[in-house]
């Protein structure tokens, strides 16, 4: 472990933290004085880790797309375009560390996006590199203009955003519209695969929606559109077990969907996320979205909140197959609880922002609860209301009961993968309440991923996150380390401004799922 390269303030640095109640009304509850001291602290901490690891990826991977931190070696494993570097632009930037901006702004016009040996990720390729150009261009065109020197290059990144998206486009000519997901870009083809998921068809609309309206060309917007339609009105009706809540895969020939079975859990997630965000990118255009958004958070917790046997105080979200529940979940969802707690502020519903609270809380517990203080891929739980004996409620084997009662899940998955979603709810439930109790919280998840995951020269990978020191590493660094997991880190101790959730009670910014902010579009809500 490299500690000696991070400089930590000492002071209060690990102060001890208070548990929050799942309720409560805006901008009241304060567990402890805010502390603008530590704040500032806490959030240089970070952002000297952001350097720690841009520096061990520049030294010796760019630009390629990860490091692999024990090895310091490399790979590429998003088409070789740099996508650590392209993902780390975004929070370079509300760091305002204007040497890395510069690297990266100068490289994004030298990424060749016509040529790659790879199957190209539709999704992946737009959350990370379509999503980190726009972002970085939004900052650059507006409030941090000052952070790069070349305004060439700045320029650039819109073009290159316009020729990657260009180069995609054939996804979606389909007999529906309804894109294929799993691409080859030389000659255009696809892996023939007949079905896409909700998550892979609906998380690209804002992004394609952004780059529209930034570059004047409407039909980037309108292709994502289309294949989003199919999402809002689901067919047939019995994919929509409850009003909201829908399956996973669709046709794509047909535009019908194969089966009632989701939740808020990883291939249908960031599906529900951008319902509302779109409406909060521009509330004159999607509000039927956020229609669709109500009806899933109301079924929701009406229908998919579940509680522990074992701590009964905790709140989880099932999955679901038609009506049958599912007493499992994953760090995927954990982003659950920030859709709620923002869908309540801009639609000024105190229901969803408890309720997201309340899956904030449940979410904690699942890191407070191992060795590493990191919560792990996937766990499941006995449902409090079910009977012992039910076959889809099955109790923890026995190398996992003590485990259970003593934390209310247990883990199937032990792996941390340097997810973000998290930390990404503790920001969410802090920009809502004002309770610096979620900022303790994200930063003692911050000091629990540097001194489990540091290891070389970046970030790597646990094995086991309830075995001491993470059971150990996976040698890869993912790019959304960058782009997500130290950039909610830091916002949430950083200073006030116009790109943080809820400035001055408005979104003047919407994040994209790999946690890009894009300048809103309509009026801001």
């Amino acid at each position: 472990m490299h500690f000696s390269r991070i400089v930590v303030p000492v002071v209060a640095l690990l102060s001890g933290v208070t548990q929050a109640a799942p309720h409560g009304d805006l901008f009241t509850r304060q567990s402890r004085p805010d502390n603008h001291t530590l704040n500032r602290e806490r959030a240089d901490a970070v952002k000297a880790s952001f350097k720690f690891a841009w520096d061990g990826y520049k030294k010796y991977a760019f630009p390629n797309d990860e490091l692999h931190p024990v090895s310091n070696g490399f790979s590429n494993s998003r088409n070789g375009w740099g996508a650590s570097a392209v993902d780390a632009l975004s929070t370079a930037l509300v760091m305002q560390i204007p040497e890395i901006v510069d690297t990266i702004v100068e490289f994004i016009p030298t990424i060749n996006f016509d040529k790659t040996a790879d199957q190209v990720s539709l999704f992946e390729t737009t959350i990370r590199y379509l999503g980190g150009m726009l972002s970085g261009y939004d900052f650059l065109k507006g409030p941090l203009s000052n952070l790069a020197s070349n305004t060439t290059a700045v320029d650039m990144i819109l073009k290159q955003s316009e020729r990657l998206a260009s180069n995609l486009a054939f996804a979606f000519d389909t007999p529906t519209g309804i894109p294929s997901n799993n691409l080859i870009l030389n000659p255009p083809g696809t892996d023939g695969s007949t079905t896409n998921g909700i998550a892979t068809i609906g998380t690209l609309v804002l992004e394609w929606v952004h780059l529209s309206d930034l570059s004047g060309n409407k039909t980037y917007g309108e292709l994502a559109e289309k294949g989003e339609s199919y999402l809002l009105a689901p067919k047939p009706a019995s994919s929509e077990p409850w009003p909201g809540l829908i399956g996973t895969n669709v046709d794509i020939n047909t535009g019908l969907f194969q089966d009632a079975a989701g939740g808020w859990v990883g291939g249908d997630d960031s599906f529900y996320e951008y319902l509302l965000k779109m409406y909060v990118y521009d509330s004159t255009r999607y509000g039927h979205y956020k229609d669709r958004w109500v009806l899933a958070a109301d079924s929701t917790i009406a229908n998919l909140a579940s509680h522990p046997s074992t701590k009964p105080d905790l709140t989880f979200l099932a999955e679901f197959d038609g009506q049958k529940l599912i007493y499992e979940s994953q760090h995927l969802a954990c982003f659950d609880g920030g859709s709620f707690i923002l869908g309540g502020l801009v639609l000024k519903e105190q229901k969803y922002i408890d309720f997201g609270l309340a899956l904030v809380n449940g979410c904690h517990d699942t890191y407070i609860s191992t060795l590493t203080d990191i919560g792990p891929e996937i766990f499941r739980w006995v449902e409090k209301n079910t009977a012992a004996n039910d076959p889809r409620n099955p109790p923890p084997p026995a190398d996992e009961a003590a485990f259970y009662e003593k934390a209310g899940f247990y883990i199937t998955n032990g792996n941390y993968n340097l997810r973000p979603e998290v930390i990404e709810s503790f920001y969410y439930a802090y920009r809502a309440t004002g309770d610096q109790t979620y900022r303790d919280w994200a930063w003692n998840a911050f000091v629990a991923i540097r001194d489990n995951c540091m290891v070389g020269s970046g970030f790597a990978e646990l094995n086991d996150v309830n075995k001491p020191k993470g059971g150990g590493y996976s040698d890869f660094q993912e790019s959304f380390l960058f782009a997500e997991v130290l950039k909610y880190a830091y916002l949430i101790h950083a200073p006030d401004n116009v790109w943080q959730v809820e400035h001055n009670g408005k979104n003047e910014w919407v994040f994209n799922t790999e946690a890009h902010p894009f300048k809103v579009w309509g009026p801001p809500i």
